[in-house]
């Protein structure tokens, strides 16, 4: 037997608890402009690209790149996983002078 509910219908505690929460949950990632895209790196660090490679790390703010990697060229950097300079620096790179190149085959 198939149950409809027609509009006006009393909905139990438990069904409009869970609809209560869903449409506040949706309203407030609509008008936060929030995201659930996953960062490139968490809170308090930056993303680094290894020189020479499609390599990456983050490094907390404050420090430098470890040896081997180097910051992303300004207005090229990842924010979020699968944005537009995350796939691009899979198959680029830089050289040791910052040259930006396509990266090498594997």
């Amino acid at each position: 037997m198939r149950t409809t509910i027609r509009p006006g219908a009393v909905l139990s505690g438990a069904r409009r608890c869970r609809l209560v929460l869903v449409l506040a949950a949706t309203a407030a990632l609509s008008v936060t402009g929030c995201s659930l895209r996953e960062a490139s790196c968490g809170g308090g660090e930056y993303p680094v690209l290894a020189v020479g490679s499609t390599g990456g790390a983050c490094v907390p703010n404050g420090q430098e790149p470890p040896t081997g990697y180097t910051r992303y060229p300004a207005g090229k950097v990842p924010e979020h996983v699968d944005d537009r300079w995350d796939i691009y620096w899979q198959s680029h790179t830089v050289d040791k002078d910052g040259k930006i190149i396509d990266a090498p085959e594997d």
